[in-house]
Formats: structure tokens, sequence, C-alpha cells
């Protein structure tokens, strides 16, 4: 598909697709070394990586606001 030189957007609506209210789940991307040592932890205990990523996240906030 070739990019045209202009295009008209003289009839589109502003803010049609906005949604104020909505959450996205933004991709996060792991070093490889990051990735398999969640992978291992994942397979030891018999969860998912988003589990494992979570725990450890939460369990440095809680870290975080103690040094606050």
């Amino acid at each position: 598909m070739i990019m045209r030189k202009e295009y008209d957007f003289s009839s589109g609506e502003r803010g049609k697709f906005y949604r104020p209210d909505i959450k996205l789940n933004i991709p996060v991307y792991l070093d490889d070394e990051v990735s398999d040592f969640i992978d291992k932890i994942a397979l030891k205990k018999g969860r998912d990586r988003s589990s494992v990523v979570n725990d450890l996240l939460k369990g440095d906030i809680k870290i975080a606001q103690a040094m606050e």
C-alpha cells in the first residue's frame, strides 16, 4: 500500500473512539535473562508468567513503601 500525498479528514469525527474509562494492558518486554528467571519460577510453582511477575513486583512495592 502506498501512502497518498494528502488525505481528506473533513468528514472525520473527533473523539469517536475515545473512551476515558478504558484500561489498556500495555505489553512489557523483558530481557532474556529476566524472562528465563521468570519462566523457571513459573514452571517450579505451576503458575503462569503474569502471576509470577505480579507477585515479584508487589514484593518490590512493599519494600519501596517500607523505605519511604
